[in-house]
């Protein structure tokens, strides 16, 4: 699946996010709720799995991370679309940018210790939120025979992600199951904690508030292994943090999901 998630990174997913960005229904300012939910929250679980990190004496460039930064990707778009239709995918895609930048800064900063601000700048996703806001905060239409393909290209990338999400699956290193199961325990408990907190301050929507819950209990995004592969930073334990709270995820998803959906929060 490398060369797919490559193209996926690079072409499908900043087509989605341009088109999205691009809406004329879409509006950034609106969210500007959503937006610092989320930074707090990401900032909140990271102190939170800290505690924990330092409490069982576990390396923090191993645990810290994988807690903090969810799969508000592959999993999160589709998920949130499954769950409350087609107009939930623009909060959605916020999570996911917020998510992505604190990822690819802070995170990166714990785990490599340093940053390469060009690089960040210059990746696809970036790019794409660039120009998808540019257009967005200019008020400017796409030609149709520009924003169609763009269209169309950004609608192979959520069921290529589910494809990817799936091959992990059978990654699982049943040799490191101890950490991969603390994680996928300590992810969601930490997440909706650090959410219901959150809710109390902030003036969040009803409808926002079941989406940020929904986002809150998503499993550790896969992009951890990556940077910890790429900093050899414990990347076996990621792996197994990541894959196994992918797969447990399936539990504590549908707990969610039934308690949202006990609250008449999901898409009948």
């Amino acid at each position: 699946m490398s060369a797919a998630n490559l193209i996926n990174l690079e072409l499908f997913i900043p087509a989605l996010l341009i088109d999205v960005l691009a809406q004329k229904n879409f509006d950034l300012i609106a969210y500007w709720n959503v937006i610092l939910a989320c930074f707090i929250a990401t900032l909140l679980v990271g102190a939170l799995a800290w505690l924990v990190s330092r409490r069982l004496n576990l390396p923090i460039r191993l645990f810290v991370p994988s807690m903090m930064f969810n799969n508000s990707g592959n999993m999160g778009l589709p998920l949130a679309v499954f769950a409350f239709g087609e107009d939930a995918l623009a909060m959605a895609v916020i999570l996911f940018l917020v998510s992505n930048l604190l990822h690819s800064t802070l995170g990166l900063r714990i785990v490599g210790g340093r940053i390469a601000w060009w690089r960040v700048l210059t990746t696809p996703i970036n790019i794409a939120m660039i120009i998808g806001l540019s257009i967005s905060f200019n008020h400017w239409q796409l030609p149709q025979a520009i924003h169609l393909p763009i269209h169309m290209l950004g609608q192979i990338a959520v069921p290529l992600m589910l494809i990817a999400l799936g091959v992990r699956m059978v990654d699982v290193d049943l040799s490191l199951w101890k950490v991969g199961v603390l994680g996928a325990i300590v992810r969601p408990i930490i997440g909706v904690a650090s959410a219901l907190v959150i809710m109390l301050f902030l003036p969040l929507e009803e409808g926002q508030k079941a989406q940020f819950l929904l986002f809150s209990t998503l499993p550790p995004a896969v992009l951890n292994y990556m940077f910890a592969e790429k900093y050899a930073q414990h990347p076996a334990e990621v792996a197994s943090i990541v894959v196994i709270g992918n797969a447990l995820s399936i539990i504590t998803l549908l707990i969610m999901l039934l308690y949202l959906g006990s609250t008449g929060s999901l898409l009948n």
